[in-house]
C-alpha cells in the first residue's frame, strides 16, 4: 500500500471518528429540545465526502497521476492545516457540533475560537473546502480536486442558508 493510500485511509478513519462524535452530540442536543434541519441535503452530502475518499485513490491509481513534489508537500500542508481547523471547531462549538444541521433553541450563537471572526462565519466548511481541493492534490489527482471543488461549493450554498435559517429561527 502506497502512502498516499495510507493518507486517504487517515482522513476516512477521522471521517469514522466525525461521525462517532455527531452521534453523541446529536444525542445531546436532540435532549434539549434540538431542531433537525436539511436531512434532504445530507444524503448528498455524505456521498459527496465518500466519492471524495474513493475518487482520489481510483484516479491516482488509474490515471497514473505522479506525485509532484512542490504540489505534493504543499497540498499536504494545506490538508493538515484543514484538519487542525476543522478539529479547532468541533472543540470549540463542543456538543453543538454536528455533521447535521441540529439547533438547540434559545443557546446563544458560539462567539470564539474560530468563530470569534465575524467575516469567517462558516470555519469548518472553510476547512472542508480547502481538504477536499488539497487531499486530491496531494498526488496530483486534478479531477478529483476540481469535482469535488465544484460539487461541494453548490452542496455548500445549500447547506449553509440551511444552517443560516435554522440558527435565525432558533433566534426567535
Amino acid at each position: 500500500m502506497s502512502w498516499y493510500a495510507l493518507l486517504v485511509l487517515a482522513v476516512a478513519a477521522e471521517r469514522v471518528a466525525e461521525l462517532v462524535v455527531a452521534r453523541r452530540n446529536t444525542r445531546w442536543s436532540l435532549a434539549r429540545g434540538g431542531v433537525v434541519s436539511g436531512r434532504g441535503h445530507y444524503p448528498a452530502l455524505v456521498a459527496l465526502h465518500t466519492g471524495l475518499l474513493v475518487s482520489c485513490l481510483v484516479e491516482v491509481r488509474l490515471a497514473g497521476r505522479p506525485f509532484v513534489p512542490a504540489l505534493g508537500l504543499s497540498m499536504l500542508a494545506l490538508v493538515l492545516a484543514a484538519q487542525g481547523l476543522r478539529w479547532w471547531c468541533v472543540a470549540t462549538l463542543g456538543p453543538r457540533w454536528n455533521t447535521r444541521v441540529i439547533v438547540v433553541p434559545g443557546m446563544p450563537p458560539v462567539r470564539r475560537g474560530p468563530y470569534r471572526l465575524g467575516r469567517l462565519r462558516h470555519p469548518n466548511y472553510v476547512a472542508v473546502a480547502v481538504e477536499g481541493m488539497a487531499l486530491p492534490l496531494v498526488h496530483s489527482a486534478w479531477l478529483t480536486a476540481i469535482g469535488f471543488t465544484v460539487l461541494n461549493a453548490a452542496l455548500m450554498a445549500v447547506r449553509i442558508r440551511c444552517e443560516d435559517a435554522a440558527l435565525a429561527a432558533a433566534a426567535q
